[in-house]
């Protein structure tokens, strides 16, 4: 199927936020105290949105994401029948929308398999932009996350044009560039069926201005044949994405710098937990990957205590400083605004007094 451009567009809320953007290497500065790649104090990427406060990938929650201070948020992509790209974290619906309440579409759930996964419910792409429109999100744990549940039913399900124009909004308002992380999501499965993300996904992107690695876009995926596609068709940076099970090591990291400017890692490829799931020493990940030139961003830290190592149960903030120490150049969070005070609150500590 041929590429096509993303249709679907939307009014952006009105926002207010400041947005911290880099792309050279220096010595440190700023009053930042770790060793990041740049010298610079760390990017905050609200993960899926301010999703710990609202329903995740809804403008809602990236607008409240850049209110509270996000350098990025970070829209899922995933692509309807008809190729339109939208901000959703599964290609299978029920997770986190009303679908299943909706009668109209009773007879489209079905069973498929998904990236070696069975699944049962409501695929995305069995339907079209226009069906979707009386979709509305809920959140994906309402028990932990009661006041985000409060807010189930409110918000509709964004496309990418729609999160594009509301940082563009924000960035007119504030006059400074407020970043985009984009992440393809089961990229295999979507190419399988004549929808692949990664043109949708530039052509939408260059479309709106961004086209340089100047750009304040990160583009990322768990796919590195993605993130090599990208790499083809755009000169904006590229994150690979790397789970607990992601191998690492000296050789893993050369390849990775080969197409990607940083490596998305999980926690524990940073910091790891002991038997009693205590939070440990730090490894050799952020030297070995700053040597390559490659920036190290962590996902993803939550405040709830299921969440915490057993040692930090009520402490959010020593966590997140510990993993700080570390040197790492961003972090994934629930809770940016949260995230961006102790952010704020290491800065200002370390600069000098005037």
């Amino acid at each position: 199927m041929k590429r096509r451009r993303l249709l679907a567009g939307g009014a952006a809320l009105p926002l207010l936020a400041a947005c911290a953007h880099r792309t050279a290497a220096g010595p440190p500065t700023g009053g930042w105290p770790y060793a990041t790649l740049d010298g610079q104090p760390p990017i905050v990427i609200a993960h899926r949105g301010a999703s710990g406060e609202r329903p995740e990938h809804t403008l809602a929650a990236y607008a409240l994401a850049i209110d509270q201070g996000a350098d990025y948020i970070e829209p899922d992509l995933v692509s309807t029948r008809d190729g339109v790209l939208l901000a959703r974290h599964d290609a299978e619906l029920s997770l986190t929308t009303d679908i299943a309440q909706h009668a109209a579409f009773a007879a489209r759930r079905r069973t498929q398999v998904v990236d070696g996964t069975s699944m049962t419910g409501w695929f995305v792409e069995d339907f079209t932009w226009q069906e979707l429109q009386p979709l509305r999100a809920r959140e994906r744990w309402p028990e932990l996350r009661q006041q985000s549940a409060a807010f189930d039913g409110r918000f509709g399900v964004p496309s990418l044009q729609q999160v594009i124009e509301l940082v563009q909004t924000a960035q007119r308002r504030s006059g400074r560039p407020i970043g985009l992380y984009p992440e393809t999501k089961h990229p295999r499965h979507f190419a399988a069926l004549g929808l692949a993300l990664e043109g949708s996904l530039v052509d939408a992107l260059h479309g709106a201005g961004w086209r340089s690695a100047a750009a304040p876009v990160l583009l990322q995926s768990f796919d590195p044949d993605s993130l090599r596609t990208l790499a083809g068709l755009t000169a904006l940076r590229r994150v690979q994405l790397a789970g607990e099970r992601f191998t690492l090591n000296d050789a893993a990291l050369r390849s990775v710098a080969q197409y990607a400017q940083a490596v998305g890692a999980a926690k524990a490829q940073v910091i790891g937990r002991d038997a009693q799931g205590r939070l440990g020493a730090p490894t050799s990940l952020i030297a070995r990957a700053h040597a390559l030139g490659l920036a190290v961003h962590a996902w993803t830290f939550r405040r709830e205590a299921s969440f915490l190592p057993a040692d930090l149960q009520s402490q959010p903030d020593e966590e997140l400083q510990r993993f700080l120490a570390t040197g790492l150049d961003g972090v994934f969070a629930d809770q940016p605004g949260a995230t961006r005070a102790v952010v704020q609150g290491l800065i200002d500590r370390s600069s000098p007094a005037r």
